[in-house]
């Protein structure tokens, strides 16, 4: 999948910028450095000025073809390839190929007493001569203090640094000039500051005894610039300032789901799962399955052919995949295949910054789908809870910018409200997972339940689970008379139920054999009845037909005795008639 980038933002119309090439620093900047103008690069000893400008120029002239020429009075050429070469500069090669030039000036304080009346003619014929040699765009001069050492005119030293930075503008060159910091300003001289059109602040600080470098702007003529400290971190690739993303809410959100990995979970998500590109927490104390969790969604994803990326802050990473294969998890399997990496370190192995670095860093070079922190309160070991809140945001943002889901686990500790995280975190989250134990007839059971989801519909059920050979398996909610029940509570509510249903069943089957009983007694009585009724109606038919029959037969003697008798002198076949008078 195509990640985002953060979108840079166009210099103001009529400010030629330069861009630095330095990672986050441009973002900073609003586009770079003020093109044909010097900018101040000011600091304490070990705060970066020299790596800074160092990177300045090769970047320069590596990925923008603009050639540099640096000018030192402190290392020799020898002394700064080799003091750079651990962060991948090879400044004899760019030398070789017509791209740099190095130039060491050696100032001697004493030199400059004899000297009389000071100027920089020398410097400027020297410096221009190198540049209109390679075609310079860019310039560094390494340090300014070093040209005015022992010069206590205050006026001199005023309209010298006023000359110098005027001829790099005639010379239409981006300078940086490094300065070291001053005792109550910015510079040892408290001058260079005024006529410098960009002044960059870098601070190295001591806090719990973790070294921390920050950067801030504090001056930009003619340019709007993020005025806060931004730390930044030196590593492999040079300088490093946070956050690499944009400073605006402008990421995209998309409407993709992506499984979680729990089937039963993404059920109670909705039924698809979280939405691609957001950001999730997993709370809970000590043991309660968080992570679990993140291998469950870390083998879903490489399972359906995308990366996974998984920082481990406790856990080293063979400990982690044997632990995850007692869960019939087998994470090795697309370690293989390069679709998950697992990075292991202790909090208290650096600062904060360097831990935001190396994740921005592997991220960009793994391009993972999905990336996850286990446990990222444990970076609260190793700053303030506002320091460890503030690296959380640049991270989060960093993430979305590049359409990455985020699996976050927290881990609680004590016995407070557990519906908070020990860093702040819950409102930057989009979807907010709560584990937690239920203690109850002397056993722990472990509980899921979904405290907010973003966008999406959501159950609002809590849900036991356990951890078994196959994996996380979730365990339909129980409610008996005393409310949700869980572990051998629910058990042995449910053998009651079974048996009280059992008994249930009994007494309905010999109610029910009681009912059919008196059912086929009914019938028979019924029958019995049916067929004394037919009996009887029969009876009364043929009791019937036997009287008609007997009146027939009545008649037919009666008449047979009237022809018998000839009465009246009746033929055989007449009536007979009534006598008169009879």
């Amino acid at each position: 999948m195509k990640r985002r980038t953060a979108a840079r933002r166009a210099p103001p119309a009529g400010l030629r910028k330069a861009s630095t090439g330095i990672a986050g620093l441009d973002e900073i900047l609003e586009g770079g450095l003020p093109a044909g103008r010097p900018t101040l690069i000011c600091g304490g000893a070990g705060s970066g000025k020299t790596l800074l400008t160092i990177e300045f120029l090769v970047r320069g002239a590596n990925q923008f073809d603009e050639p540099g020429v640096f000018m030192g009075f402190e290392e020799t050429r020898s002394e700064l390839a080799q003091n750079v070469a651990s962060l991948g500069f090879d400044l004899e090669q760019q030398i070789a190929q017509g791209k740099l030039a190095v130039d060491y000036v050696l100032v001697e304080r004493r030199e400059i007493h004899e000297t009389g009346d000071y100027d920089l003619e020398g410097l400027f014929v020297r410096l221009g001569h190198a540049i209109d040699a390679l075609g310079a765009k860019r310039v560094a001069i390494d340090s300014i203090e070093t040209l005015f050492t022992g010069l206590e005119d205050t006026a001199l030293l005023r309209a010298e640094l006023h000359r110098l930075f005027r001829w790099l503008k005639d010379k239409g060159v981006t300078a940086l000039i490094t300065a070291e910091r001053g005792e109550g300003g910015l510079t040892r001289h408290g001058m260079e500051e005024y006529v410098s059109d960009c002044v960059i602040l870098l601070d190295n600080r001591v806090s719990n005894q973790f070294a921390t470098r920050r950067l801030r702007i504090v001056k930009y003529r003619g340019s709007r610039h993020g005025a806060d400290e931004f730390p930044f971190v030196i590593g492999e690739a040079g300088l490093s300032v946070l956050p690499i993303t944009s400073l605006g809410l402008t990421h995209e959100a998309s409407a993709q789901r992506i499984s979680s990995g729990v089937v039963h979970l993404d059920q109670m998500l909705g039924g698809q799962g979280y939405y691609r590109g957001s950001s999730v927490v997993v709370s809970g104390t000590a043991g309660t399955g968080k992570s679990s969790l993140v291998a469950h969604f870390a083998n879903a994803t490489c399972a359906q052919g995308e990366r996974a990326l998984i920082f481990l802050l406790e856990e080293s990473p063979s400990q982690y995949l044997r632990n995850m294969c007692s869960i019939g998890i087998d994470l090795a399997q697309w370690m293989r295949r390069d679709l998950l990496r697992i990075h292991a370190a202790r909090p208290t192995l650096c600062g904060l910054e360097s831990h935001l670095q190396t994740i921005h860093r592997l991220t960009a070079e793994f391009d993972p789908a999905v990336v996850a922190v286990d446990p990222i309160t444990n970076l609260a070991s190793v700053s303030s809870f506002s320091e460890a809140r503030a690296l959380l945001i640049r991270l989060i943002d960093f993430l979305k910018t590049r359409q990455i889901t985020a699996l976050f686990t927290s881990l609680i500790h004590g016995e407070r409200d557990i519906e908070t995280t020990d860093i702040g975190i819950s409102s930057l989250m989009d979807v907010w997972l709560m584990l937690r134990d239920s203690e109850h007839n002397g056993e722990r059971n472990r509980l899921l339940y979904v405290l907010k989801a973003r966008g999406m519909a959501h159950s609002n059920q809590v849900r036991e689970f356990r951890l078994t050979p196959e994996g996380i398996r979730m365990i339909d909610v129980y409610v008996g008379p005393a409310g949700v029940l869980t572990g051998t509570a629910r058990l042995a509510q449910e053998a009651r139920e079974r048996d009280a249903e059992a008994a249930r069943r009994e007494e309905v089957e010999r109610r029910a054999r009681e009912l059919q009983q008196r059912h086929l007694a009914l019938q028979a009585q019924i029958d019995a009845l049916r067929l004394e009724l037919e009996t009887n109606v029969i009876e009364r038919e043929r009791l019937l037909a036997q009287a008609e029959q007997q009146h027939a037969a009545s008649l037919r003697d009666r008449v047979a005795m009237a022809l018998a008798r000839h009465a009246d002198g009746m033929s055989p076949g007449a009536a007979p008639r009534r006598r008169r008078g009879a």
